[in-house]
């Protein structure tokens, strides 16, 4: 059975590719069959395994007849992980989603064919109401919600929970897997702040946090992940951690 995960929040930079990417690679260091999505039309997924991007994506959308996905998925040179890569071309899907009214099944019915060759899918999202994201989160099983320990992008966390309130409203059977602090300092007021805040709103929900680290620009820089360019590091443990949860909650 595929487990389908969203990483969405509406603010840019907080950590959404990082995490796609991170999750992605350590379920399948695992041993599970594990597929990356990029929606976003940066196609910062491919540029952080140290691949090129591609239009991938709008080559899998831009119809809107049923395509076999698979001719769009490519090699990430890691066992058993996959993509299937953006580039800026995904931004002209994220308009023909809201233009040409597509169904919030979309992104689902696109992907569906793959559930069969995967454990994982992880979608990583634009950053901007509707289209994709929303489509993206129907799709999903879970969702995880990157946010900064700052307040507008604990805005932005907001936003999100809003769009998945609507969404259960109108049959999706999905759930929040949790909210995910990234760049925390415990040392700054902001960053305890924003944790005591979000905790208080979401509860359990709220995910061990990521601590902020320099190790994390410098993996992304060379185009490899966190558990390639430095496994012994806190980011590495804490990814795993939350890798960990994934697949505890997934069974």
């Amino acid at each position: 059975m595929t487990t389908i995960l969203t990483i969405a929040n509406h603010k840019g930079g907080v950590g959404k590719t990082t995490t796609a990417v991170s999750l992605g690679y350590q379920l399948a260091a695992w041993g599970k069959p594990t597929l990356i999505v990029d929606l976003d039309p940066q196609g910062q997924c491919s540029t952080s395994l140290g691949l090129s991007p591609a239009p991938d994506v709008y080559d899998l959308m831009a119809s809107r007849r049923a395509r076999d996905p698979r001719q769009f998925v490519s090699e990430t040179g890691r066992e058993n992980l996959h993509i299937i890569s953006g580039d800026g071309s995904t931004g002209t899907i994220q308009m023909l989603m809201i233009a040409e009214d597509r169904p919030v099944s979309a992104v689902l019915d696109a992907v569906k064919p793959l559930r069969a060759d995967y454990d994982y899918i992880v979608f990583d999202t634009p950053p901007s109401v509707g289209g994709l994201q929303e489509r993206a989160i129907w799709a999903s099983d879970y969702v995880i919600v990157p946010t900064l320990p700052e307040y507008l992008s604990s805005d932005g966390v907001s936003r999100v929970t809003a769009l998945m309130k609507k969404l259960w409203s109108i049959g999706w059977t999905g759930q929040l897997l949790g909210i995910l602090i990234t760049h925390f300092d415990e040392q700054t007021r902001e960053s305890r702040s924003t944790l005591d805040t979000l905790k208080g709103t979401f509860g359990n929900a709220l995910l061990s946090p990521i601590h902020r680290a320099t190790v994390m620009r410098e993996c992304a820089a060379h185009g490899m992940t966190i558990f390639e360019y430095d496994p012994g590091s806190r980011a590495a443990q804490e990814y795993m951690t939350l890798a960990r949860y994934v697949v505890q909650v997934s069974r």
